[in-house]
């Protein structure tokens, strides 16, 4: 009889043994491999995981209502390019001297006809459209750069093959060679991967040739890679980080040791940015640099600049992205910030202002006191509210203070934004264009450019105050 409760007794305590460690494997084993997919998706160390849990304020959520004061109109706008039946759909351009003849050309990324176009200046004030390659499905960026280095520009595009969100490998990137004539010969540098939404072109292992970076949105299943040149129109492709909603990716030597490091930004549920550190010779080390806790903040570009001109590049950050909402609108956190870099590869973030829809933004000294501007445009606005404006500008007070001025609410839906001098009157002009995906479709425009008469509006009301 001993012997038998003996023997119970063993079977009680390994039945409590056996159910510790089922419990220990479901409430402790479960969330830790848990941890470990999203580590080994982002990059992520431990450390760091925990350090964004601890540290994230939500200080993205606080809403910045900058003073407005009254409107100048210094911006006059002029229709450029072809014209259109159909509500435009243009996702990206750039400000370029495509044929360098000392007049700045638009070179842009039609989503709507899936094409790339040029609409070359000449001579002086005329502009006029052609079509350098076709049937590119969904094109999402282009970067104009001699990548060959022969002497002429040639022009490396990101495909989505499809506008909206899809799990498909559809994504693509291709680069168009320029035969110095204005020529274009297409190369299919990569196919069949998730949708590309950035791609960036520069001399990431340091060998003396141009290689590329690339973010790819996906819808599930997106990343971030980086290209290596192997001469020939060859590419080796390098997986980076494993993330949906991959929106930009920039090339700087951020922390100046002589190399090209990577800067991403990434959407959907993920809404962080990251730094990928290399080491020269195309190894990168990634870094979380700075990540919100709201879901559906709805990030929406990246832009490096020195905003507060203390001799390190900060990032210009914007969130209004609305693709997520039917019918896409704006929502109460989405705005214009500013990552300043603090050394050491740490950021802090600002909030600037609050603004509806915030698509792109740039900086520029416009009124010529000395500090950067900011100019912004809106893809998501409330068009339905005739207050509610598409392009906006903040004055800086030098102190990093920002009072908004309106620009204009028509057209509306404007997503891409570049700057240049377009007439050589020293003063930079503007550039939009115009992504019409849902109504209202009554102030239409495709591309649109803002001839800058500050000096002149400015003189004006001078005299008017005196």
């Amino acid at each position: 009889m001993k012997r038998k409760r003996e023997k119970n007794k063993k079977r009680s305590k390994l039945s409590i043994i056996i159910i510790t460690l089922f419990l220990l494997t479901v409430f402790v084993g479960i969330p830790i491999g848990l941890v470990e997919y999203q580590l080994s998706k982002t990059g992520k160390t431990w450390e760091q995981m925990i350090d964004n849990f601890l540290n994230n304020s939500g200080a993205e959520n606080n809403l910045v209502f900058s003073a407005r004061e009254e409107k100048i109109d210094f911006l006059i706008p002029e229709h450029i390019g072809n014209t259109f039946e159909t509500p435009p759909q243009i996702s990206h351009l750039q400000a370029v001297d495509l044929d360098k003849d000392q007049l700045m050309d638009v070179v842009l990324c039609d989503v709507l006809d899936n094409k790339i176009s040029w609409i070359r200046q000449y001579p002086s004030g005329v502009f006029t459209e052609q079509i350098c390659a076709d049937n590119l499905m969904a094109p999402s960026h282009i970067q104009a750069i001699d990548f060959e280095r022969d002497g002429d520009t040639d022009l490396i595009v990101s495909l989505l093959g499809m506008l909206f969100p899809s799990n498909d490998k559809i994504g693509s990137i291709v680069i168009l060679e320029n035969d110095g004539k204005m020529n274009f010969s297409k190369h299919l540098i990569v196919e069949n991967i998730a949708r590309v939404s950035d791609v960036r072109a520069g001399d990431l292992d340091g060998d003396g040739d141009m290689d590329l970076a690339a973010t790819q949105f996906g819808y599930d299943d997106g990343e971030t890679r980086w290209l290596k040149n192997l001469g020939n129109w060859q590419f080796e492709s390098t997986i980076l980080q494993t993330l949906s909603g991959g929106i930009n990716c920039e090339l700087i030597d951020i922390d100046k040791d002589s190399d090209l490091d990577i800067i991403t930004l990434v959407s959907q549920e993920w809404e962080e940015t990251y730094l990928f550190l290399n080491d020269g010779e195309g190894n990168f080390k990634p870094k979380l640099i700075y990540g919100v806790n709201n879901e559906d903040f709805g990030s929406s570009g990246i832009y490096m600049s020195d905003i507060d001109q203390d001799g390190d590049e900060d990032i210009l950050y914007t969130n209004g992205d609305a693709f997520d909402y039917i019918p896409p609108r704006p929502r109460p956190w989405h705005g214009v910030n500013w990552l300043e870099n603090k050394g050491g590869n740490n950021f802090a973030f600002h909030r600037l202002t609050n603004f509806g829809g915030a698509y792109n933004a740039r900086p520029l000294d416009v009124d010529h006191d000395g500090d950067l501007d900011i100019f912004v445009v809106s893809a998501f606005n409330s068009w339905v509210d005739s207050t509610a404006q598409s392009f906006i500008w903040l004055e800086n007070d030098g102190e990093m203070n920002f009072t908004r001025h309106d620009i204009s609410n028509n057209p509306t839906h404007i997503l891409p934004l570049e700057l240049a001098d377009f007439n050589n009157d020293n003063e930079i002009d503007m550039v939009t264009g115009g992504m019409h995906v849902y109504p209202p479709f009554d102030r239409l425009a495709r591309i649109m450019l803002w001839k800058n008469h500050w000096q002149k509006t400015s003189k004006n009301k001078t005299n008017l105050n005196n």
